[in-house]
């Protein structure tokens, strides 16, 4: 359970026994800090790996929740790390590997965030949840809410993925469709926090959906001692990682951090990779810059949705994270990040999302370019079912046989 909050930027603590949003003094999100040191003793590698645990809850004494009854769950978090197999333009790389949180629950990582977020809300006695998004985040916000008993708002551009929509009417949640960005969606949350009591969920505008997706550093670190076959943890050498609001980036590097002062791990960290879509990448182009905040990218547009995010609170999180890590940060393009969806399922067997495919064309791109060595560990993030995304593959040019023709399967032998 966590000991204290206080702001990422100006270090103001604030009340853990009570519903949080942003920084009263300066507006910026809140993170959780644990007492790390008490834990160390009894909190170890040996205990995790023998628990039966199978869920992110496995790291309880790292998370947002008291005691494992409070814990707000549908099995997220232990999803496979797939090593790659070197076929097709898959064969450039020996160490390649994706982390595909596609397994976990309503498909996508956001459930990770969601049932941190949810369980601490409910803990504190929300009884309503609200927040913009645009796709996959409000489908894990409405099951944890339904899981948990508290009513759900969600506002989504009008442009979301159809079935992120219909899984949030099916699953009980108020949705709006907005003719707008999801920033113009969030725009309407805040007025209905303030008209309403609603409690923000927003993306880092509550301190727990980071402690969430943090622990998907932490699984990090099993998944590659285990694929190695060794006791010590181990990470990769580069983290490519799709980009929007940014939670999962600055989740794990606050993971790294943790499990070094656990005694976990030493000072080794993975260069980190943002990569955003060409029509929307305020973080590519701050860190281009040398800039330390990003300004609102205009006239955002990307297949990708959940690279849809023009401005992010915590942009000035996620390019420290690129400095301290020596990382870089990737534009792909709508053509480029579909063609890498094909690739990856017509070659590793994997239906990833959009999002997806711009992380596995980055790593073709900087490894062309000579930034990135093929022989490294490189681990590439699916952050979503495929599924999800099948209005942007209609089927075209399929084969239609008539079973009562003795010769109709001559058409399609090879």
């Amino acid at each position: 359970m966590h000991t204290s909050l206080v702001c990422a930027s100006c270090r103001k603590p604030h009340a853990i026994d009570r519903l949080q949003n942003l920084c009263t003094a300066c507006g910026l999100p809140l993170l959780a800090e644990y007492d790390l040191a008490s834990l160390a003793g009894r909190f170890t590698v040996d205990a995790v790996r023998r628990r039966s645990e199978r869920s992110m809850w496995r790291f309880l004494e790292v998370l947002p929740a008291a005691d494992a009854d409070d814990v707000v769950s549908l099995g997220e978090g232990q999803t496979p790390l797939l090593p790659c197999v070197a076929r097709g333009p898959f064969d450039a790389f020996e160490n390649l590997y994706i982390k595909d949180e596609a397994f976990n629950p309503t498909g996508s990582f956001k459930a990770r965030g969601m049932s941190a977020a949810v369980t601490r809300a409910k803990a504190l006695g929300a009884k309503t949840v609200a927040l913009p998004s645009a796709g996959n985040a409000a489908g894990a916000a409405t099951y944890y809410a339904a899981k948990a008993g508290l009513q759900c708002f969600l506002f989504m551009p009008e442009d979301t993925p159809p079935a992120n929509i219909t899984e949030c009417v099916v699953g009980g949640a108020r949705v709006s469709l907005v003719n707008g960005l999801i920033s113009d969606c969030g725009k309407l949350v805040r007025q209905g926090v303030e008209r309403f009591g609603w409690f923000d969920l927003s993306t880092l505008k509550e301190p727990f959906r980071i402690e969430g997706k943090k622990t998907m550093g932490y699984e990090l670190a099993f998944d590659l001692a285990d694929a190695a076959g060794s006791e010590r943890l181990q990470l990769p050498d580069v983290v490519f990682y799709p980009t929007g609001g940014g939670t999962g980036l600055i989740g794990m590097w606050k993971a790294f951090d943790e499990m070094q002062r656990l005694g976990w791990i030493g000072a080794e960290r993975p260069r980190m990779v943002v990569v955003q879509a060409a029509g929307c990448a305020p973080i590519v182009r701050a860190f281009e810059a040398g800039a330390e905040r990003a300004e609102m990218f205009p006239n955002a547009h990307t297949v990708a949705s959940g690279l849809r995010v023009p401005g992010a609170i915590g942009d000035f999180l996620m390019l420290k994270v690129l400095r301290e890590s020596r990382g870089t940060a990737v534009t792909i393009g709508d053509d480029e990040l579909l063609n890498g969806v094909r690739e990856l399922a017509q070659y590793q067997g994997v239906y990833a999302c959009p999002e997806a495919g711009a992380v596995w064309k980055a790593a073709v791109k900087l490894r062309e370019s000579g930034w990135l060595d093929p022989a490294e560990r490189i681990v590439l993030f699916n952050t979503g079912s495929g599924l999800k995304y099948n209005h942007l593959f209609p089927p075209s040019g399929l084969q239609r046989l008539d079973h009562r023709d003795p010769a109709c399967l001559e058409r399609i032998a090879p």
